[in-house]
């Protein structure tokens, strides 16, 4: 965990020139270190998946394993520095970009965070909730932008040119964020506008709360685990922990 940890920190470090030039070879020296170690644990990983038997078979079960996307994050992890080791010539805004992937091992927490583990599980099991909640939002956008445009592309022609364009405006007025460099002028876009931003609050906090509601019901669900014998299974009362002491 702290080598992850240290990794992510020294990713920042380097887009930073007066940090990154002075110590750039021990900045290269503790990349080369840390692939080391995570490609050893990644290939230990897939070597030895064999041994669960949902993941039977010496090809297709090391693939099925490799495929699950903690695996899939541990591969992104090693991946840019392989990818920059080949030679192939790579303008500089590409290299770029892979030493920012390497941001990607901050996921490999995942694997050690009992919390992060639980998210991944609320995610998992309100996804279809959540993903209803996100077509709603965007339904509410592309009609809230379309709207807007049609009534203030006439009086501002250049700053929603387009109903792309005004879904910039759409988005700042959905989350109330307001940049103030998009705004209607005319008195029905102002209200158009006004009802945006109070359907956005509701809506917008739409995915919030059921996050919420999966975190409580794994606490609750962690909580009756604890109340149970780990040996016969059967629910321990407060009582009888009070008994047993």
């Amino acid at each position: 965990m702290l080598l992850i940890i240290a990794n992510v920190t020294a990713v920042i470090a380097t887009t930073v020139d007066t940090i990154y030039e002075p110590y750039a070879r021990l900045f290269r020296a503790f990349e080369i270190f840390s692939v080391a170690v995570f490609t050893i644990e990644y290939a230990a990983r897939v070597w030895s998946a064999v041994e669960a038997d949902k993941y039977s078979g010496a090809i297709v079960g090391r693939l099925r394993f490799a495929s699950r996307p903690l695996l899939i994050v541990d591969l992104l992890a090693i991946a840019p520095f392989y990818i920059a080791i080949t030679g192939i010539g790579f303008d500089l805004r590409f290299l770029r970009a892979l030493r920012l992937i390497r941001l990607f091992r901050l996921l490999k927490l995942a694997r050690y965070s009992t919390a992060m583990r639980t998210f991944g599980w609320v995610l998992e099991d309100r996804k279809e909730k959540l993903v209803i909640a996100v077509f709603a939002n965007g339904l509410l956008l592309v009609v809230a932008s379309s709207v807007m445009y049609f009534i203030e592309s006439g009086a501002q022609p250049e700053e929603f040119s387009s109903i792309p364009a005004t879904m910039w405006w759409g988005v700042a007025a959905l989350t109330t964020v307001g940049y103030g460099d998009m705004y209607p002028v005319t008195m029905p876009g102002q209200f158009i506008g006004a009802i945006t931003a109070i359907l956005g609050i509701g809506m917008f906090a739409l995915p919030a709360s059921i996050l919420a509601a999966g975190f409580m019901e794994a606490a609750e669900n962690e909580l009756d685990e604890r109340k149970q014998c780990p040996h016969c299974g059967e629910p321990v009362t407060v009582e009888g922990l009070d008994d047993v002491e």
